[in-house]
């Protein structure tokens, strides 16, 4: 198989022109963020955000000139461009193209997936992904249907903390199939790049990547897919409230003051664009000795729960610091796989369990949350 090299794919691109200026893209600098791996190729095409309809073709064409290239076995290609001054998150406008999302079941937007519900966190360093994973297999464990999306495109954990390596592969060139392990299904960048690869893409660049992750997967037949959502309240926080009609969002904290400062924030950002918040989970909660079974509060105790109680919503549960989930998360061979029977096991199962409660109720309703309808460009 021939090695593919950014010359190489430049190369191609050249024979790929802007209808409108008559020159090729790559003279025209409209590519950026050219990732390849493994006979994976991914770039951006920075466009005109009024012209944003109108390129489709022309990412098509880009797709397809480096599909053709010897060694090349998957291409992923996004129109990029910084949002048009006028246009606006809240606009009743339709996507561009006259559209209107397509909704399946349970008032999703990819077809087959029942439910979408986002872990998210205020700030870095709270446990956010191995909560995400764990909870994930206890939904498994329920005997559902499960995916997990990392929305983390600048710092993916999944791959690692689900024991996955490899890369996806691509019937067509455009669908990619997830990655799996212990009965789930897996989507993330860290599949398509290097642990070790920085991601220097702007904002537009990260909300098309997660558009595709969403889009371009064929995740089946699922009851819930688990987004582990990046830290903050930034594009991609965005571009999955605004963007896709989430079943709801659960808040992860640490006890102390200042990690449950950033979850309110968080917390508040998913309330201003009208997704439910199931419930906030407080992770890290109490550390027991191994060798003497002494009780510590080493980031404090309850502050989530007291959080939950003032902001009148639900509390879903503690976690402890434990090392076990530490080790096993980092092997990847999560505690609730590789020790079911254990009490911190069991206690992610209890709070699956829980949200599974909530959840179908809210996709049980008669009119299901839609998709804000935002001007797509």
């Amino acid at each position: 198989m021939s090695a593919i090299s950014d010359a190489k794919v430049l190369e191609a691109l050249k024979a790929v022109k802007d209808p409108a200026k008559g020159e090729d893209i790559v003279s025209l600098g409209m590519i950026s963020g050219l990732i390849i791996k493994d006979g994976n190729v991914g770039f951006a095409i920075e466009v005109d955000p009024r012209q944003g309809a109108a390129m489709e073709p022309l990412r098509k064409a880009a797709e397809k000139a480096v599909h053709d290239l010897a060694g090349v076995t998957s291409v992923t290609a996004v129109l990029t461009a910084e949002r048009a001054p006028q246009a606006s998150a809240g606009s009743s406008q339709a996507p561009a193209g006259g559209k209107q999302p397509a909704t399946g079941p349970g008032g999703t937007m990819i077809p087959g997936i029942r439910s979408i519900v986002a872990v998210a966190s205020g700030k870095g360093g709270v446990g956010k992904s191995t909560v995400t994973t764990n909870l994930a297999l206890g939904f498994a464990q329920l005997g559902l249907k499960v995916g997990v999306l990392d929305a983390d495109i600048y710092g993916p954990s999944q791959p690692r903390m689900l024991g996955i390596s490899g890369r996806p592969t691509s019937p067509d060139g455009k669908t990619l199939n997830p990655m799996e392990n212990y009965g789930l299904k897996c989507m993330s960048m860290g599949f398509l790049v290097a642990e070790d690869t920085p991601m220097i893409w702007r904002g537009p660049m990260v909300q098309s990547a997660l558009q595709q992750m969403l889009r371009d997967v064929d995740w089946g037949e699922l009851d819930i897919l688990v987004v582990d959502m990046p830290p903050g309240t930034g594009d991609a926080q965005l571009t999955m409230s605004q963007q896709v009609p989430l079943t709801g969002a659960v808040i992860v904290s640490t006890p102390q003051d200042i990690a449950l400062l950033d979850a309110r924030k968080g917390l508040n950002m998913f309330r201003k664009v009208d997704v439910p918040v199931l419930g906030i989970i407080e992770n890290m909660s109490v550390f027991v000795c191994p060798n003497c079974g002494h009780e510590s509060h080493i980031f404090s105790h309850g502050g989530a729960r007291r959080e939950a109680e003032r902001l009148g919503m639900e509390f879903l549960g503690e976690l402890p610091l434990d090392i076990e989930i530490r080790e096993t998360s980092d092997s990847g061979r999560p505690v609730v796989v590789s020790r079911p029977d254990a009490p911190n096991a069991q206690a992610f199962v209890a709070i699956a369990r829980r949200l599974w409660e909530k959840v179908s109720a809210q996709i049980g309703a008669d009119s299901p949350r839609q998709a804000p309808k935002i001007v797509m460009q």
